[in-house]
C-alpha cells in the first residue's frame, strides 16, 4: 500500500461519512475486533456501494471495480492515483482479478469485493460464484461480511432517479483467519450467502417505509421488456409513476413503497421471476430477441475498437450485430455494466451497446436461458 493511498483514505473518510449522512441519512455500522488483514465481501445494491461500505471502515482498503471505470478519462486517473482499484472484467473468468486480490492480501493489504459482481435488478441477491469460497481460503486472512440494507429502494438498478428513504450498512459477521482455515470452501460459501442475503421486499413488507422522489417508475423499460398483460416484447414505456404498454394499453403504478399497483405482480421480485419464466419459455420455443441497431466494440488494454454496427439479433445459435456473427457456444460468459451495455468474451473481449431506448437486459437473460437449455434451437 502506497502511503498516498492511506493518506487520501484518511483525508476523505470523515467528509464522505458526513456527505452520506446529509444525502441519504446513511449510517454505517463499524466492525469490532478486526483481524490484522481481512477481505471484505459485501452485497451490491447501488453505484454508491464502495463509499457506503468504506464508511464503515476507518482503515484503508482496496476495492475491486468493473473494468469500464478505467475508461473514464479524467476520473479514473484520480481514482488510480488515490486508491488504485483492482480491475474486474465482467463477462470473463476472473483469474487476473483474483491473482491481484491475493497478491495484495498476502502483502497485508485489505481488499473489498462485491461478491455478486452485479447490482440487483429486483431487490434480491444475484448468485455468488462457488469459487468464492476457494478464493477466501487461498487468501489465508480474516473475512468480514458486510450488508447494505435499503439500497435497492434508494437507487433501483433500472431507475433514472434517486429516492430518499432508510438505508443502512450492517456488519453481518467477522471471521478470523483461524476460523476460515478450519472451514471448507463449501462452508465458507454457505456463510457468505447467508450473511449477505438481502431481500428488499421481505424487509419492506415486514416494516414498510416510504422511499420518496420524483418520476418513481421512469426507466422501468430498462428492466421490463415483456408486457405482463399481452406478452408482447419491447412495448413498455414509463412516465412519472406509471408504466404502460403501447400495444394493449395495460398500465400499472410503482409506488413510493416500491409496490406495483394495477398488475398481477405486486413486487419487482415477482415481476422479475415472471419475466425470467417468460424468457425461458421463449428460449424453449427457439425465439430470437432483436434490436434495430447496436454498436459492437473489441476491448483491449482499456481501449475500445469499433468493429461494426447494425441490427442486433440473438437466437439459440448466435449473437449477431451487423455483419458479425458470434456463435453462442463460443461465448464463455455474458454480463452487463450499467443499464445498457453488454460485455462478453470468446477469445476476444467484446462490448455491445444497443441503441438508445433498447432494453439490453433481455439479451443477457435470453443468453442465460439458452445456456441453461444446453442445446441450441432454431430461431423463428
Amino acid at each position: 500500500m502506497l502511503k498516498r493511498h492511506s493518506f487520501f483514505w484518511w483525508l476523505l473518510w470523515a467528509p464522505v461519512v458526513l456527505f452520506l449522512w446529509l444525502k441519504f441519512r446513511y449510517r454505517a455500522e463499524k466492525p469490532k475486533n478486526l483481524p490484522d488483514t481481512y477481505l471484505v465481501l459485501a452485497n451490491h445494491t447501488t453505484d454508491w456501494d464502495p463509499v457506503l461500505v468504506g464508511a464503515g471502515f476507518r482503515k484503508m482498503m482496496y476495492f475491486v471495480g468493473s473494468e469500464h471505470i478505467a475508461r473514464w478519462p479524467r476520473a479514473y486517473k484520480l481514482l488510480k492515483f488515490a486508491f488504485n482499484p483492482i480491475m474486474r472484467y465482467k463477462g470473463t473468468t476472473a483469474f487476473s482479478t483474483v491473482t491481484e486480490m491475493l497478491r495484495r492480501l498476502r502483502a497485508g493489504k485489505n481488499v473489498c469485493l462485491f461478491a455478486e459482481g452485479v447490482r440487483s435488478w429486483d431487490g434480491t441477491n444475484s448468485p455468488i460464484l462457488p469459487s468464492t469460497g476457494k478464493m477466501v481460503k487461498k487468501a489465508k486472512c480474516g473475512l468480514v461480511t458486510y450488508r447494505i440494507e435499503g439500497g435497492y429502494f434508494v437507487s433501483p438498478m433500472w431507475s433514472n432517479s434517486m429516492r430518499k428513504g432508510p438505508i443502512r450498512g450492517r456488519v453481518a459477521n467477522v471471521y478470523t483467519a483461524e476460523q476460515i482455515a478450519a472451514m471448507t470452501a463449501e462452508e465458507i460459501n454457505e456463510a457468505i450467502v447467508r450473511d449477505l442475503h438481502e431481500d428488499a421486499y421481505q424487509r419492506q413488507l415486514a416494516a414498510p417505509a416510504p422511499y420518496t422522489g420524483e418520476k418513481l417508475a421512469e426507466g422501468m423499460e430498462n428492466f421490463l421488456y415483456v408486457c405482463p398483460s399481452c406478452g408482447k416484447i419491447d412495448t413498455m414505456t414509463s412516465h412519472g409513476d406509471t408504466v404502460e404498454c403501447s400495444a394493449c394499453g395495460h398500465a400499472f403504478r410503482y409506488t413510493e413503497y416500491g409496490m406495483l399497483e394495477g398488475t398481477d405482480c405486486t413486487t419487482m421480485t415477482e415481476l422479475s421471476r415472471w419475466q425470467r419464466r417468460e424468457t425461458e419459455r421463449h428460449a424453449a420455443g427457439g425465439m430470437a430477441y432483436t434490436a434495430p441497431h447496436g454498436v459492437l466494440y473489441r476491448l483491449e488494454n482499456h481501449q475500445t475498437e469499433l468493429l461494426c454496427e447494425g441490427p442486433v439479433i440473438m437466437d439459440g445459435e448466435a449473437l449477431v450485430c451487423g455483419e458479425i456473427s458470434i456463435p453462442l457456444d463460443k461465448i464463455s460468459d455474458l454480463a452487463m455494466h450499467g443499464k445498457r451495455t453488454l460485455v462478453f468474451s470468446t477469445d476476444v473481449y467484446y462490448e455491445l451497446v444497443p441503441a438508445d431506448g433498447v432494453n439490453a437486459l433481455k439479451f443477457m437473460w435470453l443468453y442465460q436461458a439458452y445456456k441453461n437449455i444446453g442445446v441450441p434451437t432454431v430461431a423463428v
